[in-house]
């Protein structure tokens, strides 16, 4: 068996300078190796825009960085998300001041969980769907609805979104505490 790497050094070496140029840009090796294969993948779909007589490695490196750059604006725009959610959340509801700065904080850090546990929460905290409910509406095991709907109510209850130290929210139900 032959070693695939060994008949096409080149492309060997692109794929590492690629992986290096990510990793500097993200500064975490599990986002830049994410970074790099959607990098590689547009460079498939894109394969005719290449122009043979210039060099490979710059074109890559370039598709990396539009992919960083991509990933960052999604980024920045569902953090402008999350806040506008949480603060549509405060405005529904006119309680005293210090209820109204509570809420703020528990939707400023519901907005924070990351996507998958949100939808979890949400689906079984808010519409009150079932766990396999849940799952099936996700499309996941069972398994992954209680792991996602630990770690959300985990999150929530050390307050993550919290800088002065106040206790966590708590939350009634799961065996989770």
């Amino acid at each position: 068996m032959r070693n695939r790497r060994s008949d096409h050094p080149e492309m060997a070496d692109d794929l590492r300078a690629m992986r290096r140029y990510a990793r500097s840009l993200t500064r975490d090796d599990q986002d830049a190796d994410d970074v790099v294969q959607d990098a590689l993948v547009r460079a498939i779909e894109r394969s005719a825009t290449y122009q043979p007589e210039r060099r490979r490695r710059p074109w890559l490196l370039a598709i990396v960085h539009n992919v960083f750059l991509s990933a960052k604006r999604r980024e920045a725009a569902e953090a402008r998300r999350d806040s506008r959610f949480a603060e549509t959340m405060v405005d529904r509801v006119e309680p005293a001041q210090e209820e109204h700065a509570r809420l703020a904080e528990i939707a400023r850090d519901f907005a924070a969980l990351p996507e998958a546990h949100r939808a979890v929460l949400h689906l079984i905290a808010v519409e009150g769907l079932s766990y396999q409910e849940a799952a099936d509406a996700l499309g996941v095991p069972l398994g992954t609805v209680m792991s996602r709907l630990w770690r959300a109510r985990a999150a929530l209850r050390q307050g993550r979104g919290r800088q002065d130290g106040s206790p966590g929210l708590r939350l009634v139900g799961g065996q989770d505490g």
